[in-house]
């Protein structure tokens, strides 16, 4: 009976109560991985309080949700994706990053002016252990943390970049590390390092900008919620660097061996479920004698925005296949060759288990990099927006990987020539096997995420994994202290000595 009475004690005081918020709409990248976060903390034993513009379909007894969809009025990602200009030009989608920068903060002021979110901080009976935020771009939503006065973690979507860990360390040396949408990969060319440096210089100089009025909407959404505490608002400046811990969706065979912080925690493929095929999918796969190809690119690139002429184009190159090819596409088209099956809603984790699946035709996000590595299945990647550059090119160093150029007129042949020199070759599989035992010799991510949530709430915010470079000035970490005092005495030697000199030379002529 004592062990009994021990084990509910010891149940009841790691139950801890956390708040998930993963406010972006649209897209389902960044809502995947924010309900893998709740799905562990549930299944740790946790109360859970998940704002979301997203709505799960999770129910748990220890779930609470608080709907933000209402932010899609001020974003929609769908709409940065200028499909016309790729496929006319060749291009990488090109957006207004002020744009974007201010779309993405209206987003966190939407999330946090939000009547159920004010009146969750408004109750002074909410209390809670932890709070684990998105970061999208901007760190106006710490103001929660502040609000129930406990710590928080940043959970960063992309491979590490010095956007993010300028927050919990300093920035990333630009010489070799690439910022998040950067296409090359080191070691860089001087132009690449140039343009590094320009496009750091862009991405401070727009954050700078919109200092002021983000400062302004923090207070006016997160001041009366901690004065009705009794207590203070601190500066948003001031709050952004306090975070405990960054969980980072990323491994180091998706990205590069950088050094990284203490505080900083790699946990890629935390979101992975194996699951079962729906029983169609099952037998289409199981009865696929030469193997099947998947074809996705992702929910940014939809079927009504590629044209007729292009989804035809493709339709005749995929049937012209030896392999069964199921292909992800939100409508329906005529005439589909016995081959292809297409499908509007793609279990995408269960299809790459299948040990029939040869290929995944995608467009480089990270998640399906990752999901394709720990599957053990090459990738064809047709990058399109942001970081799918990024992704497929390393891919593509690693050598498990193809790249295909999005275009109207060529991608369909370009399509069948990398498909058939990546199913035909046997390089492309042994690698991908290869590097996927390396993804899998590690804890497994889910506990490694739970352990340092936990770990953190256990610690009282984990003030022992603080990077001391956050208290150094920019200025001493690049000693321009030390330069501009060796300038000093240097200049201060010269005008002595030439006063020396001057002096005697007047001493000498007097003589004279």
């Amino acid at each position: 009976m004592r062990s009994i009475i021990l084990i509910s004690l010891l149940g009841w005081c790691c139950c801890y109560r956390i708040l998930v918020v993963f406010p972006l709409p649209g897209g389902r990248s960044h809502s995947i991985l924010g309900e893998g976060v709740v799905r562990h903390l549930l299944a740790a034993g946790h109360d859970v309080t998940y704002i979301t513009a997203v709505p799960s379909k999770l129910s748990a007894p220890r779930l609470r949700q608080i709907d933000v969809s209402a932010n899609r009025k001020v974003f929609n990602p769908e709409d940065l994706c200028d499909i016309d200009k790729v496929l006319r030009q060749g291009e990488e989608v090109d957006f207004n990053q002020n744009a974007v920068a201010h779309q993405h903060l209206m987003v966190s002021n939407y999330t946090a002016t939000h009547e159920h979110v004010q009146k969750l901080m408004m109750d002074s009976r909410e209390e809670f252990d932890l709070v684990i935020l998105d970061w999208i771009i901007n760190e106006f939503l710490v103001g929660l943390s502040t609000v129930f006065n406990c710590p928080f973690i940043w959970v960063s979507s992309l491979e590490p970049h010095g956007m993010v860990l300028s927050l919990i360390d300093e920035w990333t040396d630009p010489s070799y590390v690439p910022s998040a949408h950067f296409r090359a990969t080191p070691p860089f060319t001087f132009a690449q390092r140039v343009r590094q440096l320009w496009t750091i210089a862009k991405i401070k100089y727009i954050r700078w900008q919109l200092m002021s009025e983000e400062q302004v909407l923090y207070e006016r959404a997160f001041g009366p919620a901690v004065a009705m505490r009794g207590r203070q608002l601190p500066l948003l400046e001031d709050v952004k660097y306090n975070a405990s811990l960054m969980l980072g969706n990323s491994h180091v065979l998706t990205g590069q061996a950088t050094k990284l912080p203490r505080s900083y925690v790699p946990v890629a493929g935390y979101h992975i479920q194996e699951k079962p095929l729906p029983a169609d999918l099952q037998r289409i796969m199981d009865d696929a004698k030469n193997g099947v190809i998947y074809f996705s690119m992702g929910s940014m690139l939809q079927a009504k925005r590629m044209p007729e002429t292009l989804k035809q184009g493709l339709l005749a190159m995929l049937g012209s296949l030896r392999q069964t090819v199921i292909w992800k596409l939100e409508e329906t088209l005529e005439n589909v060759p016995k081959n292809v099956h297409i499908i509007s809603f793609a279990p995408q984790q269960s299809i790459l288990a299948h040990p029939n699946c040869l290929l995944f035709i995608t467009h480089g996000g990270l998640l399906s990099t990752n999901e394709a590595l720990h599957f053990a299945v090459p990738i064809l990647g047709v990058p399109v927006f942001g970081d799918q550059f990024q992704n497929v090119n390393r891919a593509v160093q690693k050598g498990f990987a193809g790249q295909v150029r999005l275009s109207h007129d060529e991608l369909p042949r370009d399509l069948k020539l990398a498909i058939e020199e990546m199913v035909g070759n046997p390089k492309y599989r042994e690698k991908v096997k290869e590097l996927s035992s390396i993804y899998h010799d590690r804890r497994a991510p889910g506990a490694e995420l739970v352990h340092w949530a936990e770990h953190v709430v256990r610690t009282r915010g984990a003030p022992h994994l603080r990077s001391p470079a956050l208290l150094v000035p920019w200025y001493q970490k690049m000693y321009l202290d030390l330069v501009a005092l060796v300038f000093v005495l240097v200049f201060l030697s010269v005008f002595v000595i030439r006063r020396l000199v001057s002096k005697k030379i007047d001493v000498n002529k007097k003589n004279k």
